[in-house]
């Protein structure tokens, strides 16, 4: 029997790999888990109008996230509120298997640019971690209105250095 390895890969985003994205975020706990989101996650039109602006966006870097060979997730980077900042969202089905962590640190060695920027709801423990191990730490903090809680979320700020 061949030993599975467990293997994280990033490649471009392909246009079926929206597919896979749009289902990721119709899961409730994702989206409590995430906080900032859209306003209806189940209305694909305005899900795939997002997505076509983030691929026409040449300054924009997105990839994919491959795990084992299955589509599991994507992550970015991209300018927010003046600064550049890196987000992710794994599909909830393969959260706890150390794949965010592992994507991010492939991806932070494609970003020459430092600092770097991230954020994470305060309650959001599985991505405060993912991004401690990666080098972040917390710069501050911030608040705002969260779709998916239907309230005001408080959040972390989080910065890269080197």
């Amino acid at each position: 029997m061949m030993e599975k390895h467990n293997i994280v890969e990033l490649r471009g985003v392909l246009p079926h790999d929206l597919t896979y994205f749009f289902q990721f975020q119709l899961d409730p706990e994702a989206n409590e888990m995430a906080a900032f989101t859209t306003e209806n996650p189940a209305d694909k039109v305005e899900f795939l109008s997002h997505w076509k602006r983030i691929l026409d966006d040449e300054y924009i870097i997105k990839n994919t996230i491959v795990y084992n060979g299955e589509i599991v997730g994507n992550i970015s980077k991209f300018e927010q509120f003046g600064e550049t900042e890196v987000s992710y969202w794994i599909g909830k089905e393969h959260w706890g298997k150390g794949i965010a962590t592992q994507a991010l640190k492939k991806f932070l060695v494609t970003i020459q640019e430092r600092p770097l920027y991230a954020r994470a709801a305060k309650d959001n423990v599985g991505s405060i971690r993912v991004l401690e191990k990666c080098g972040f730490s917390v710069l501050g903090e911030d608040e705002g209105f969260s779709n998916a809680r239907g309230k005001t979320v408080e959040e972390y700020i989080f910065k890269l250095e080197k």
